[in-house]
């Protein structure tokens, strides 16, 4: 048997510089030259030479390419930049509904590109879902089709999401076995037609305050070791509507009640709270309402300009560790992206990406979550 992954693992580390969240690449304004999804060409879906980077995720819905001047009445579609360091490179991601796999293209070392669901008799690992959110895995190998070795591949994971209506979707696609963060991507998106093959479209309520709940879930990657996590969690969002006077929106989103999980599923959020301890001796451990230790709270950062028209949102957010003595201290920080939809928005999808440094190993982490709310 041929074996790679070791000196793949060896080969692969990527630039540290620059590697925290996404330092200013907005998939809603890309810089000069970058495309931002919205292309003419489709990126395969009518054969024009606009590369790949413009395809959305394709499922049984209709999926198309977002459209150069997005509105409240088109489909959007956002996708991870490349960034330079291996994010942003899946693509033509796919969900297949007859066989319940996932497609993804243009990572090296994941096989013949479908992904299994996991937690099946045959899987690698019995993660199959976290929350309503599906988890599946590439190939653990290949065959070299001109020797018959077996080639060993990367351990790739695909957290997938749709909406109950079918209006939004994510995907996020992230690798462990990386010395460094590694390939991957994710992809997030407003539809053109809900489930039941009806027009979607946005009407943003100009009066009144909404809250949404709803669920998150994600993978955490290192910089400067191996491994994946899964974390899991509840997703909150408030806006004031009422003040979208010059985009100037009230929206928060918080993520609470988080729990971490390692690649074969087992919790081991009590591990990493004990680690935080050690470091911190005076923290004032989270809980969730059952009294059981979870993660530090994910908070917005308040501020302008946070959303438009068309209903999409970026927002900074932050995770900090508070002391007993009323000190705080910093344990993640980054941002997430999203979009609203439906006649009185009623639901938005969204993607967040945080940066943090692990208590256990001393290594950097990155947290790439999706999630789904609805207004309440």
């Amino acid at each position: 048997m041929t074996r790679i992954v070791a000196m793949i693992f060896a080969l692969a580390l990527l630039s540290a510089c620059g590697a925290e969240g996404n330092d200013g690449d907005n998939p809603l304004d890309p810089e000069p030259g970058e495309s931002d999804g919205e292309g003419d060409g489709g990126g395969g879906d009518d054969g024009e030479d606009g590369g790949d980077d413009e395809t959305p995720i394709e499922s049984d819905r209709e999926l198309p390419p977002g459209t150069a001047q997005p509105t409240p009445e088109t489909s959007i579609v956002r996708y991870e930049p490349q960034n330079g360091e291996g994010g942003g490179y899946a693509r033509n991601i796919r969900y297949n509904r007859a066989d319940d796999t996932f497609e993804v293209d243009n990572l090296a070392f994941d096989g013949d590109n479908v992904y299994q669901r996991g937690g099946q008799p045959s899987s690698q690992n019995s993660v199959g879902q976290l929350g309503p959110f599906a988890v599946y895995e590439s190939d653990v190998n290949a065959v070299d089709p001109v020797t018959g070795n077996v080639v060993d591949n990367l351990a790739y994971r695909a957290i997938y999401g749709v909406s109950n209506s079918g209006q939004t979707e994510f995907a996020i696609v992230r690798s462990g076995d990386y010395a460094d963060y590694g390939f991957g991507g994710f992809v997030y998106q407003r539809n053109s037609r809900d489930a039941n093959g009806d027009a979607t479209s946005l009407i943003l309520p100009t009066e009144g305050d909404a809250a949404y709940e709803g669920d998150y879930a994600g993978t955490r990657i290192f910089q400067g070791a191996g491994g994946l996590e899964y974390v899991s969690g509840d997703a909150a969002m408030q806006i004031d509507f009422k003040d979208f006077n010059d985009n100037r929106a009230g929206v928060q989103l918080r993520i609470t009640n988080r729990r971490l999980f390692d690649i074969d599923g087992n919790d081991i959020t009590d591990e990493y709270i004990a680690a935080l301890q050690e470091s911190n001796p005076n923290l004032n451990v989270p809980r969730d309402a059952e009294g059981n230790a979870v993660l530090p709270e994910i908070l917005p950062t308040i501020a302008p300009d946070v959303a438009d028209r068309n209903g999409e949102i970026v927002q900074e957010v932050f995770a900090n560790l508070e002391m007993n003595d009323g000190t705080v201290a910093t344990a993640a920080e980054g941002q997430y992206y999203a979009i609203m939809s439906g006649e009185n928005a009623e639901e938005i999808v969204g993607v967040m990406v945080v940066d943090g440094t692990d208590p256990r190993r001393d290594v950097s982490f990155r947290e790439t979550g999706g999630f789904i709310v609805y207004r309440q």
